[in-house]
């Protein structure tokens, strides 16, 4: 498996290696192309000087006189050019590297192409001139023409061979340059390429030491990150505080679970081992089967509390298949009278406060109908004996507002944030209200946020006041 430094190192290399040889290529080709058009050019200026003056000794009638030939040699070592003329017919008469004879005279111009040449009134070619050159050359020819006939052709040439010197000359500065570039630019990307993934190698260390435990393991974001990678750390710290926050949950969990199940199996064995094995007296034994009776239930309780609890989390919100209209009032006056021997019991005042019309909700009924009940139970159980339990009903905008309070001990300010939490309880002791798990509220907070609502709690002058909101619907 490749690393990121290797990944960027080739990436960056690939790159920087194309891009030269375009530019090496796209160079080379507009220098050659220059280099052709300007010898080209420069043969055309010369042929016409030579076509000129041809023309002059034309009208004199003699192209073999001396003058004309030092002016043809002249011309022709001053511009590094070959230059011959051949008569009207096509034959080569004159050439200016032998004045006075030279191997190319007694030559003769494909016909068709001398005719072109005149019809056009020149050409130019690049290419071998069979018959005249062995190697590849820039060509110019140019009539001349003398009282309007022509009298004969002008050939300037020059070899390709300056053009290709020049070339290789060009190409191999490019190459020297290009080789110093590249050794500069694998520097440069080596230390950029291990500095960016820097960072990554510290994650990867940083992920591998969470993984075996060390859940205050984080990543450290320098100032010269670049901002993706600075997010990615950041990401990944979050994440970690997540996990190290779910982590010490469930091990609190485990904790509290494992604490609340002690006691109860603790009770259930040693009564059972007392009845086994006679310490327990046979008219004893019916009063500590029951105690082992209320045991298990309370175990049934939790276990059913807790495979609710998972049953919302998993659903991750209430399907509006399990919704219905109903009424919020009929929901709570019907939970209510399921207390009524608890109330009487404790000689409790109840303060409804309802409005005289139905109150209707879309909800699940059973969740909300059992967060009513856990929230009555728990003001229940903490209202003294001649207290008074509330309820009440208001309606506010979309909202309908359900609360219920009961008189008791205030609870403390700093402990209000934490009441919903799973197996919290005011007793630290947990040696009080044995009846009760500690998971009544939590459940009560996760179907009401499962719905989308809310649900608050207030304590302040002996007074405790629960309160949450459904859809107001009619």
């Amino acid at each position: 498996m490749k690393t990121s430094f290797s990944r960027n190192f080739t990436t960056i290399a690939t790159i920087l290696l194309l891009a030269l040889t375009i530019l090496g290529a796209s160079f080379q080709t507009q220098i050659k192309e220059y280099l052709t058009n300007t010898s080209i050019s420069s043969l055309q200026q010369d042929a016409d000087v030579v076509t000129n003056l041809a023309e002059s000794y034309c009208v004199e009638g003699n192209l073999h006189n001396r003058d004309f030939l030092l002016n043809l040699d002249v011309i022709s070592q001053v511009t590094d050019t070959d230059i011959v003329l051949c008569d009207s017919s096509g034959y080569v008469i004159l050439c200016s590297d032998a004045q006075s004879g030279c191997s190319h005279q007694g030559l003769q111009l494909n016909q068709d192409y001398r005719q072109k040449v005149i019809d056009n009134n020149g050409d130019t070619v690049t290419g071998v001139i069979q018959g005249l050159y062995t190697d590849q050359r820039h060509v110019v020819f140019k009539p001349i023409v003398s009282n309007s006939q022509t009298t004969g052709i002008v050939i300037v040439s020059t070899p390709l061979d300056f053009t290709t010197q020049i070339l290789n000359r060009i190409s191999n500065i490019f190459i020297t340059a290009a080789l110093f570039v590249v050794l500069l630019s694998v520097l440069a990307v080596s230390i950029y390429a291990r500095r960016e993934s820097r960072p990554l190698r510290d994650m990867a260390r940083t992920a591998t030491a969470f993984g075996h435990g060390n859940l205050e393991a984080r990543v450290k974001v320098e100032d010269d990150y670049s901002e993706e990678v600075a997010e990615l750390a950041l990401a990944f710290n979050n994440m970690a505080s997540s996990l190290q926050k779910s982590e010490y949950k469930r091990q609190e969990f485990v904790a509290n679970v494992s604490h609340e199940l002690k006691t109860p199996m603790t009770t259930i064995s040693g009564y059972v081992d007392g009845i086994l094995d006679g310490t327990i007296p046979p008219e004893k034994r019916a009063y500590y089967l029951q105690i082992v009776s209320d045991e298990t239930k309370r175990l049934s309780r939790l276990v059913r509390s807790m495979l609710d609890i998972s049953q919302l989390q998993q659903e991750q919100g209430i399907p509006e298949e399990k919704k219905m209209h109903f009424d919020l009032e009929e929901s709570l006056g019907q939970v209510l009278i399921t207390f009524e021997k608890k109330i009487n019991d404790k000689n409790l005042d109840v303060e409804v406060d309802m409005p005289d019309h139905p109150v209707y909700t879309m909800a699940n009924r059973d969740y909300i109908t059992q967060v009513i009940y856990n929230l009555i139970d728990n003001a229940v159980k903490f209202c003294p004996p001649g207290g008074t339990l509330g309820v009440r009903i208001r309606e506010g905008g979309s909202k309908a507002y359900v609360s219920v309070s009961n008189d008791g001990e205030t609870i403390p300010p700093e402990e209000l944030p934490l009441v919903f939490d799973r197996f919290h309880k005011l007793d630290k002791s947990r040696s009080q209200n044995r009846d009760s798990w500690g998971l009544g509220l939590y459940i009560v907070k996760t179907i009401v946020c499962s719905h989308g609502e809310n649900i608050s709690v207030s304590s302040k002058d002996g007074k405790t006041e629960f309160t949450f909101t459904m859809p107001l619907v009619i």
